[in-house]
């Protein structure tokens, strides 16, 4: 259900020319915020999916933490995003594709395993995986 929405926040990001990735963040079974890609219309390199996602979440919390949170997003994070889903303090990450080249959530890397890391993130993938990798390989194959 929920990586259903983050589908629909993902081609959203597509219509605006972006990248499509959607992240939607839950905390006791409701949607505390939702976000989807920006960078190239923000002109801002950090505004990927789950950073919005972040940012709308601690408002809406009234707090840079978000204990008891589950992210679910469509690819993979990259090492920027895993770093900010531990800060954070996300309890969860459910993702849909992995990302073998930049993922940070167990293909390329696996930030939330480090020695070094203060906080430790569950991390689910495969979640819906044929329809965000779809989404993804049909996007650049317009691109090229």
């Amino acid at each position: 259900m929920w990586m259903s929405r983050a589908l629909e926040l993902a081609r959203e990001a597509e219509s605006q020319g972006e990248v499509p990735v959607g992240a939607v963040l839950v905390k006791q079974d409701r949607i505390l915020a939702e976000g989807w890609n920006r960078p190239i219309s923000r002109h801002d390199p950090t505004a990927h999916a789950e950073i919005e996602a972040l940012r709308a979440g601690g408002q809406a919390a009234g707090n840079y933490r978000l204990p008891g949170t589950t992210l679910y997003v469509t690819l993979e994070p990259c090492v920027m995003c895993m770093g900010a889903l531990i800060h954070a303090r996300i309890q969860r990450l459910v993702y849909g594709t992995a990302d073998p080249r930049q993922g940070a959530a167990g293909s390329a890397l696996s930030l939330h395993r480090a020695d070094f890391v203060n906080h430790r993130i569950e991390v689910t993938g495969g979640v819906l995986a044929r329809p965000c990798a779809a989404l993804l390989k049909d996007f650049f194959l317009r691109r090229r």
